[in-house]
């Protein structure tokens, strides 16, 4: 990338971001709005480039929009100390531990269910059978009936 202005579409490209995107971004305040030209295109900057790269990687590490903003907010202050930013990854952290454990439950209840299929016909598969409401959810399901 040259020094000068950058069009949506080059800085799109560099970080890998939809166009659209960007301009969610810059609508919801994330990305400040770029300076146009006299074609009223828009002319990104470096520092742009920098914040949007900044946006990718936090979402890309699985933090929220508001935790991004607060990152971004927190990282435009140079001189204050990081326990707030320790404090907000940890937080982050703690999430995905729970995630994690959450899908290692999934997961052995999924083996479970695929354990107990024994190959024979769809009547007699195991997994249908699994994930097919219970006679008590079925008759609570509209344009369900049960069988008499």
């Amino acid at each position: 990338m040259g020094s000068g202005p950058l069009t949506i579409g080059d800085l799109a490209r560099a970080t890998a971001t939809k166009v659209e995107t960007i301009r969610y971004y810059e609508r919801i305040g994330l990305l400040s709005a770029p300076a146009r030209t006299g074609g009223n295109y828009r002319a990104y900057t470096a520092e742009h480039l920098g914040r949007l790269s900044f946006i990718r990687r936090a979402r890309d590490l699985g933090f929220t929009l508001q935790q991004v903003r607060a990152l971004l907010g927190l990282s435009d202050q140079l001189d204050r100390p990081c326990d707030a930013v320790d404090a907000l990854a940890r937080q982050h952290l703690a999430e995905v531990d729970r995630k994690i454990s959450d899908l290692r439950l999934l997961r052995k209840e999924l083996a479970s269910v695929i354990g107990q299929c024994d190959k024979g016909t769809i009547a007699q598969c195991r997994i249908i059978e699994a994930l097919a409401p219970t006679q008590k959810g079925a008759q609570d399901l509209p344009g369900q009936q049960r069988e008499a």
